[in-house]
């Protein structure tokens, strides 16, 4: 196993933590920039509405695909690296966005934004290499959060881009922001040679991205195709064999993409659940939040807030993520990271249960919001140490990886669960089918019941004394 240690000076290691939480959060910023310009992309690319959704859904796929296969690539060529191709994908997928007002070359766009998501997951192994040990925690935290603070701080900044600019300002404001991720990692993020022996299985990513696309294909479309509908199955069912095919291949090669035997370790896979739960309960308040808040006040119900009021009342929401990531390190460090992902799994579903209760005045909502946000930032911080500190080391960017596409797996579940509640109760104002108010108040139940099921199984993750080989700590962290 080769041993890390920087190729040339390193940066400050302070400011390569700021450049990489900067890239995380530009590139988890495309996940949401379109949402606020959702309703009018039919018009703006000529094009129905069914095939505008895949606007949206091709960031969310490429997305869960690349933060597995980034992962492995960064084990194997260097983290580095692979951070500096992701910020190139992002900056060649936001100028494609922003040059073109057809379907096509915008899908083939936001398919390259998201595939730099991988930018997130390997900036949080890459961190634990060069960080000395009293900021490895905040920084890991910090990073974390970038993940939902981006989405969060998205909305109300594209509304606000939107509402006064042509919409393809969206996408220059975007690449702009990546060339100065991909300067900020070049220039300033330590290049260090840990790069491990071992060759790509690319047999291996094919199998993973049919069966991951056709199965999040199935579960996103499920509340527009029907779930009892010929396609919703064909694609969920086809999805997961293809999935159990791809495992049993894994299984039988000498340098997988994703080692299933170091992901079926007990510290490894409970995390891993535990990622699928509150990652639901992440995205539950993401989606009924903002339609409550949009809703008109003549329902009753509704707070009738513009798109930009809405976001920025959200906006706070991702600011609380990050100001809980050096709370979460110092739990990690007094507590350690399980009962750490405990507590922000429970305060997660706090802010649900606070939503049930208040939900008439945009104010409350902001609060129960922020409560849920904290949650997520202590939790999200939590599950990518619980990750380095079991799995090897020339796993740790691919063990990570994969940790971040189950919380991915729990977002689009929650999509999908959402969807089909606030379309399930409906009440017609004005010609309008809109979700009724025990329809909110059950989505809020749902994202609490996720959140509580996420403390349960992060409680039954075991203790694991560190072994060699193990510990992610290199050298590399004392040279700097």
């Amino acid at each position: 196993m080769s041993t890390s240690h920087p190729t040339r000076s390193a940066p400050s290691p302070v400011v390569a933590v700021v450049a990489l939480c900067f890239g995380g959060l530009s590139a988890a910023l495309t996940q949401t920039m379109v949402i606020p310009i959702q309703s009018e992309l039919p018009q703006l690319l000529a094009t129905s509405g069914a095939d505008a959704g895949w606007v949206v859904t091709a960031t969310l796929l490429a997305a869960a695909v690349s933060m597995p296969v980034a992962g492995r690539l960064a084990d194997l060529y260097g983290k580095q690296r692979v951070l500096v191709a992701n910020a190139a994908l992002l900056v060649v997928g936001s100028v494609v966005c922003a040059m073109t007002s057809s379907l096509l070359p915008m899908l083939a766009g936001r398919a390259l934004q998201g595939l730099a998501m991988g930018f997130i997951p390997v900036g949080i192994s890459l961190m634990r290499e060069f960080t000395p040990p009293h900021i490895t925690s905040t920084a890991i935290a910090a990073m974390s959060a970038t993940l939902g603070v981006g989405g969060a701080i998205g909305l109300p900044l594209s509304a606000w881009i939107a509402d006064g600019h042509d919409w393809h300002a969206l996408f220059w404001v975007s690449a702009a922001l990546a060339l100065v991720v991909l300067v900020s990692t070049v220039l300033l993020v330590p290049h260090i040679d840990d790069a491990e022996p071992g060759r790509l299985d690319v047999v291996g990513g094919l199998g993973l991205a049919v069966g991951l696309v056709t199965f999040l294909v199935g579960v996103s479309k499920g509340t527009t195709w029907g779930w009892g509908s010929g396609r919703t199955c064909g694609a969920i069912v086809g999805g997961l064999v293809v999935l159990l095919a791809w495992g049993a291949y894994e299984l039988r090669q000498r340098d997988p993409l994703v080692d299933l035997r170091t992901t079926a370790r007990p510290q490894i896979l409970l995390t891993n659940v535990a990622a699928v739960a509150i990652g639901f309960g992440m995205m539950a308040q993401s989606i009924a939040v903002p339609q409550l808040l949009e809703m008109p006040s003549a329902v009753g119900y509704g707070l009738g807030q513009s798109i930009l009021a809405a976001g920025l009342w959200m906006a706070p929401s991702g600011l609380m993520m990050m100001l809980f990531a050096p709370v979460s390190s110092r739990l990690i460090d007094r507590t350690g990271a399980k009962h750490t992902l405990m507590v922000g799994a429970a305060v997660l579903g706090l802010g649900y249960v606070v939503a049930v209760a208040l939900m008439g005045a945009p104010w409350q909502l902001l609060v129960a919001s922020c409560i849920a946000a904290a949650g997520v930032g202590i939790g999200y911080a939590a599950m990518p140490t619980l990750i380095l500190d079991s799995a090897p080391v020339r796993e740790a960017a691919s063990a990570v990886g994969v940790n971040a596409l189950m919380r991915s797996v729990g977002t689009t579940l929650a999509s999908a669960v959402m969807a089909t509640i606030l379309t399930g109760s409906t009440t017609t104002l004005g010609g309008l089918e809109l979700p009724t108010k025990g329809a909110f108040q059950v989505c809020f139940v749902a994202g609490a019941v996720a959140s509580f099921v996420g403390v349960a199984i992060a409680a039954t993750i075991p203790r694991r004394p560190r072994q060699e080989g193990v510990e992610p700590a290199p050298a590399a962290a004392e040279a700097v």
